[in-house]
């Protein structure tokens, strides 16, 4: 009897396990999209997986610490732009 799985092309083949593909590491964009993403909890799990497994840690908590200071000046220039709209 012959099996139609046969006669499948070898490049439909992947390996077993993903984790054995040579990781690369991400470019600068592909950090800061992550720490974007994470920081305002929109993060996918693909995504997330791919930092944990190509990604320093290092780099994610400078970049972390680079995002979160821009969020809290961004918020307090807003605040001080709205209060002195207001007159206060």
């Amino acid at each position: 009897m012959n099996d139609k799985h046969e006669n499948q092309p070898e490049q439909d083949k992947q390996p077993a396990d993903p984790g054995q593909q040579k990781a690369k590491a991400l470019n600068p964009l592909q950090v800061i999209g992550s720490v974007l993403a994470a920081g305002l909890g929109i993060q996918s799990s693909k995504n997330r997986e791919r930092d944990f497994k190509q990604g320093r840690i290092w780099v994610f908590v400078a970049a972390g610490i680079i995002f979160t200071l821009l969020f809290i000046g961004t918020v307090f220039t807003v605040v001080q732009l709205v209060l002195k709209g207001s007159g206060n």
